[in-house]
């Protein structure tokens, strides 16, 4: 008897309460003690639109230590300007969000294979600021298979000839716009000189305006001298 009573005590106990058996709870409010206004945050990507992005590993050589180091696991990008066109490869990493690599794509960037791995790149970068300061790195970057690394390499190439193209043009368009500055500054100095020699003639001629008159105001004088010398004889 005693053992039938514990059983049925530990059914109810382990029984999910019904709908209506289950006590509402008060609706509490607590408000804030400290409001903070919404801060928007920008990546400095929203102008640019997302060509390529694949997940992938990164690392970077140091060269004091002879040794690489990962920096991080997330998505490789490739990022384009809307105005510029200009390509930037751009990689986050997870959770954090924290830039691990940010350069653009130039003509003298060459993917070489990593030793030992078909899935891996190396690469020399001139100007990486991902910590905040452009300096040289060595970098390194894995994918999780041949395929993968394969694509990435593909539009890598891809990539640089595009920009090659749009920074070519934009030497092009510096160069005429330097050419015009030229030409600009050229033709103000010619219009300067012509300023200057005309304001030298100008002065010229009012010198000799004044000894004419200088030269009139002493005969006239002499004039009226002698004149008053007559007079007075």
């Amino acid at each position: 008897m005693a053992d039938a009573e514990i059983k049925q005590v530990v059914m109810e106990s382990s029984k999910v309460p019904e709908e209506e058996d289950v006590v509402p709870s008060p609706d509490i409010h607590f408000e804030p003690l400290v409001k903070l206004d919404e801060v928007e945050v920008k990546t400095l990507e929203e102008d640019e639109d997302v060509l390529f992005k694949m997940r992938a590993k990164l690392f970077r050589f140091d060269k004091p230590l002879k040794e690489w180091k990962e920096r991080g696991t997330g998505d490789v990008r490739f990022l384009q300007h809307k105005e510029s066109k200009k390509i930037r490869l751009v990689m986050r990493r997870d959770k954090t969000h924290k830039v691990c690599a940010n350069h653009y794509i130039t003509a003298e960037m060459q993917l070489s294979p990593n030793v030992g791995s078909d899935r891996s790149w190396v690469w020399n970068v001139t100007a990486d600021v991902s910590d905040g300061e452009s300096k040289p790195e060595t970098l390194a970057i894995r994918f999780a298979n041949t395929e993968n690394a394969n694509a990435f390499k593909e539009k890598f190439y891809e990539m640089r000839k595009m920009n090659m193209e749009i920074f070519k043009k934009g030497d092009e368009k510096s160069t005429e716009i330097f050419k015009k500055d030229d030409e600009n500054s050229n033709e103000k100095a010619e219009e300067k000189a012509e300023e200057k020699a005309e304001e030298k003639a100008e002065e010229k001629s009012e010198e000799k305006s004044e000894e004419k008159s200088e030269v009139k105001s002493e005969g006239k004088s002499k004039e009226e001298t002698k004149k008053t010398v007559d007079d007075s004889s």
